[in-house]
């Protein structure tokens, strides 16, 4: 029976056991391998890792053909079994393809299994959940499919005594290094295998299945050849005999021409594009597979296929309505009858799989001229299809993996003209998510070609570069922030001059980056510079004016120049309360930064008078339990704590220590660190059982909650030692 755990942040209760992750269906006549894949069950245990790699190929097997042999219907089987037993109380399914991939699936995986919030920072929420899996006693599953790049899973790999990790990889080198893992080669089917697949997929008409002993033998028992086989038996009038005496002819003529005998599989393919033109002879279905093939087969959503830019890309094509539409349901069905892609139902529009080497095979058979078509046209899909408000995870996912594999398939072909726009909202979308490092790839990466293609002064490449400085900033990478900043300040000068409002906002965030990297009399520097130019662009108290001294006095504060700090402060709160009233948010920020600078100049009955306020109008405007109202409790107890009131100090730091559980959970990064702070404050006030309690069990819940490592648990550790001993 499922039970009931107490989730760790503001999901609610976790009910067990869970899954996570879009794992793909099994196909059609799916065969569990029992002589060609055994014991990968029994090899499956806790405290294991399993690699499914691809075979050794056939010694006369044509090796420009990319290999397929089922690992990750093998690899859904097994999860699937394990789950239906119940033999784990988690099971996550997680594409690998890339980095920005693997976060996604471990944040889905954490918000299912600990209740973090997926709005966290994506690399924190997925190495808390990556140090979970390493300690909790709860079964688990991790299936990481699809792995290609061992860089993808540094600091994620899922490791743990309960828990059970099985891999899919066309190459063993994916693997990190450290990794101790059983590789287990998948390969062709075994004749019986093959045999038993081939009749259960032609059970319609059994005279279909004369001559199916010759064909499994003749395509040499290769997966994807016999799925494609049979996909064309059976939606025609063909038998196994009938399709074999072609498919010799065809593979024999394919040898002669090429000089050696091709993989049974890219034979298959031909007749399968074949089948669908027959199908569908107004060319839809052609027009259809040409664009799945430039996208990501791990999962494409349909409702890209559904785009007015779809529709129009069809033979005779329309803006998209019911009619068109209809066209593109009935291709994708027709290609899934000739055994070029999986349907899955969805809600709306089903997701679509294809096979890498089918999608390989038709991109290779495209003239340029309609590769560039594709290309184009999948670009304008995929930004249509793309919700402005990302309220689904799971379907961002999808779209940055195939906005990712389209950028690879394109080249330059998105470039014509300037930057496609599908490659900026890629990169927003990765900011938007929080994956700081694969954010600062992409944008990096567009910088690069941006430069190469359109020159360093073309307006795309001054965006992308800020995006860039933006995304190094936010990654806590700040000394990579401040060039990129100085840089599109430079180029907004010269283009713009010195008083326009992007050249106001780019010195600005240069001051704001300067801040973040140390610098902080060049910060103040750049961010006095930046308050006169508002000050003499758009007057003493307008909001950008205010804003840009709110900086100039953070600048100052952590310069440790706090008197110049509180009179900056000042006079922007007065500015404030009189255009924006004192209740407004901004206005209440800005006085908590006034009594900041208040006790650190040592004006501490000034300091305590505005940390009240600013406790009192967060509690009345945004209530108790919002977290900025619990930061400015905590706020008013470091100043009573600063002021030697330490019996004021401890209720309010225990109350903010109450309000972070209740509301973040126990274990949540933000609670354990206040914890902390809570225990060396009972410590300064004698009260030493309290405080080596406190510490004791925040040490477990760190080592619990928090990846191995983590600085927060080694500092609650070093706490412990030199108050316990």
């Amino acid at each position: 029976m499922p039970t009931v755990e107490s989730a760790q942040a503001q999901g609610g209760p976790v009910t067990w056991p869970v899954r996570s992750g879009s794992m793909p269906a099994l196909a059609d006549g799916f065969s569990s391998r029992p002589e060609t894949a055994p014991g990968v069950g029994a090899t499956l245990i806790p405290g294991s890792a399993v690699v499914l790699v691809p075979g050794r190929p056939a010694a006369d097997e044509a090796r420009d053909w990319p290999a397929s042999c089922g690992k990750t219907q093998i690899a859904a089987h097994l999860a699937e079994t394990l789950w239906h037993s119940r033999g784990v109380d988690l099971m996550a399914w997680v594409t690998a393809s890339s980095r920005a991939s693997v976060l996604a699936g471990y944040v889905e995986a954490a918000a299912t299994a600990l209740g973090a919030d997926p709005a966290g920072d994506a690399e924190s929420v997925a190495a808390r959940f990556a140090g979970w899996l390493a300690e909790t006693g709860r079964s688990w599953l991790v299936v990481l499919d699809d792995l290609t790049d061992p860089a993808d899973l540094e600091g994620l790999w899922p490791g743990g005594p309960a828990g059970r990790v099985l891999i899919t990889t066309s190459n063993l080198s994916a693997l990190p290094a450290e990794t101790l893992a059983s590789p287990l080669p998948v390969g062709a089917f075994s004749p019986r295998e093959s045999l038993g697949y081939l009749m259960g997929r032609l059970t319609a008409d059994p005279d279909q299945r004369l001559g199916a002993i010759d064909l499994v033998k003749d395509l040499n028992c290769e997966p994807l050849a016999l799925a494609q086989a049979s996909a064309v038996i059976a939606s025609s009038a063909l038998s196994c005999r009938d399709y074999r005496d072609y498919f010799v002819r065809r593979r024999d003529h394919l040898a002669d021409t090429g000089g050696t005998e091709p993989a049974a599989a890219s034979v298959t393919w031909t007749f399968s594009v074949e089948q669908a033109d027959r199908l569908s002879p107004d060319g839809a279905a052609r027009s259809v597979l040409a664009l799945g093939a430039v996208l990501d087969g791990n999962a494409i959503p349909g409702a890209i296929f559904a785009t007015s830019a779809a529709c129009g890309y069809l033979p005779g094509g329309g803006a998209g309505g019911p009619g068109d539409q209809e066209r593109v349901r009935s291709a994708l069905l027709i290609l899934e009858r000739a055994g070029l892609l999986a349907i899955e139902p969805g809600e709306t529009w089903p997701t679509i799989r294809m096979s890498q080497a089918v999608q390989a095979a038709t991109r290779s058979a495209m003239p340029d001229e309609m590769l560039e078509q594709s290309v184009r046209v999948a670009a304008d899909a995929l930004l249509e299809a793309w919700p402005e408000e990302e309220g689904l995870p799971w379907l961002a996912s999808d779209l940055r993996a195939c906005a990712a594999e389209l950028q690879r398939a394109a080249g330059d072909l998105l470039w014509a003209g300037g930057c496609h726009p599908l490659l900026m909202r890629a990169g927003r979308s990765l900011d938007a998510a929080h994956m700081a490092g694969p954010a600062v790839m992409h944008w990096r990466e567009l910088v690069a070609a941006s430069d190469r293609i359109l020159g360093p002064g073309h307006q795309d490449t001054l965006v992308a570069g800020e995006q860039l400085a933006n995304a190094c900033l936010v990654a806590g990478r700040a000394p990579e922030a401040v060039p990129w900043f100085q840089w599109v300040l430079t180029r907004r000068l010269r283009a713009l001059g010195p008083e326009h409002a992007e050249t106001l906002a780019a010195r600005r965030n240069l001051g704001h980056a300067l801040v973040a990297a140390g610098q902080l009399s060049d910060a103040i520097t750049a961010l006095d510079t930046a308050v006169g130019d508002y000050e003499r662009v758009y007057g003493t108290d307008h909001l950008e004016t205010l804003d840009a001294r709110d900086e100039l006095a953070s600048a100052y504060y952590a310069a440790g120049q706090a008197k110049a700090a509180v009179q900056l402060a000042q006079r922007t709160l007065a500015g404030r309360e009189r255009i924006q009233g004192a209740q407004h948010p901004d206005t209440m920020a800005t006085r908590q930064r006034l009594a900041d600078a208040f006790l650190a100049a040592g004006r501490r009955k000034e300091a305590l008078n505005q940390y009240k306020r600013a406790l009192a109008d967060r509690e009345r405007v945004l209530g108790p339990d919002h977290l900025d109202t619990i930061a400015a409790r905590g706020s008013l107890g470091s100043a009573y704590h600063s002021a030697g009131r330490m019996a004021s100090a401890l209720q309010l730091y225990e109350e903010t220590r109450d309000g972070y559980e209740r509301v973040l959970g126990a274990d949540h990064p933000d609670t354990l660190a206040y914890r902390a702070n809570l225990a060396n404050a009972y410590y300064a006030a004698g009260r030493l059982t309290d405080a080596t309690t406190l510490l004791r069990d925040t040490a477990a819940r760190c080592e619990r909650a928090l990846p191995p490592g983590d600085p927060l648990t080694q500092a609650v550790r070093e706490s412990l030692t030199n108050i316990a001993g």
